[in-house]
């Protein structure tokens, strides 16, 4: 982990439990200082997102890991409202999916995203996602988000 970087705040939209202690695990002994905060649902990203309820203090997301197949309001949705709003659509979104259909559906929606991962069958290759997901956002990525 480097030291002197600077904390990434992480929004995980994530239903499956296992998913989101992969994602954790990951990221806690990842290059990066990261704080990885998670959404069961689309109604709580929303929540979170504009600061609602119990979210009333979390901080703009940095990066958004989006499932697009979430209870209550969908991922599709909730790609929407960020993409609409001002200040959310400027950070960048990954999509996270277990479905190749899902790319049409989101291109024939006009529902941009910075990117599209179809989740693969095993916990090794979601590994060796997030490692190469995490190589790509902190050593070749520059945003005005994450500084350089």
């Amino acid at each position: 982990m480097r030291e002197n970087s600077k904390l990434i705040d992480i929004l995980l939209v994530e239903d499956n439990p296992g998913d989101v202690e992969l994602t954790r695990e990951e990221f806690e002994g990842g290059k990066f200082r990261n704080a990885l905060n998670v959404a069961r649902d689309g109604d709580e990203a929303l929540d979170f997102l504009f600061k609602r309820g119990s979210f009333s203090d979390a901080k703009t997301p940095d990066l958004i890991l989006l499932d697009l197949n979430l209870p209550k309001t969908d991922g599709r949705e909730v790609l929407e409202v960020i993409k609409s709003d001002e200040v959310l659509k400027k950070i960048p979104v990954i999509i996270l999916t277990s479905s190749q259909m899902d790319r049409d559906v989101l291109e024939d929606h006009g529902l941009p995203s910075t990117c599209y991962i179809v989740k693969p069958i095993s916990m090794g290759q979601l590994l060796n996602i997030l490692k190469k997901l995490e190589e790509f956002w902190i050593d070749i990525v520059r945003t005005p988000a994450f500084g350089s």
